[in-house]
């Protein structure tokens, strides 16, 4: 499988310690097989007047058989429930692998109304079952971090 991650600079070995905590899946190095979104993940950083970079890897399918995984089909209660739980720093889980939809844009505006209690979570997911998932692929762990082979990357 291919996985891209968009950043402001080339990341040829990720490195867990560079990861944000509070984030949709929990600490972690964030990819995506959808080359338009790590493209996305770019425009902060281009925003911000520096570089916009997108690595590419390949990664060893067979790693799914070998770890744990959280995969996340389509935007559900689940999938609230973690990132809930994952953004107020309170994941204690050992998932070494997490996919799922992006909460980004109008998905995290819907998201937002929820944690805020301004909506309730069936509303919520009425609301995100209308918006086109994106997919993320947080490797959680350095044993899944160890799956990736970096093969280049380039500015967008």
């Amino acid at each position: 499988m291919i996985l891209y991650h968009g950043s402001y600079i080339e990341i040829q070995r990720p490195e867990l310690s560079f990861s944000r905590d509070n984030v949709d899946f929990g600490k972690g190095f964030y990819t995506t097989p959808i080359y338009e979104q790590a493209v996305k993940w770019c425009g902060k950083f281009i925003r911000r007047n520096k570089n916009g970079v997108v690595s590419r890897y390949e990664f060893d399918d067979n790693a799914f058989e070998k770890l744990k995984v959280l995969n996340f089909d389509t935007y559900s209660e689940e999938w609230l429930d973690f990132i809930l739980v994952c953004r107020q720093g309170k994941d204690n889980t050992d998932y070494d692998i997490v996919i799922g939809g992006v909460a980004d844009d109008k998905v995290f505006n819907t998201v937002e109304l929820y944690f805020d209690n301004l909506i309730d979570k069936e509303e919520a997911i009425k609301r995100l079952k209308y918006e086109k998932p994106n997919l993320q692929v947080c490797l959680r762990t350095q044993k899944a971090i160890d799956y990736l082979r970096f093969e280049g990357s380039e500015n967008v």
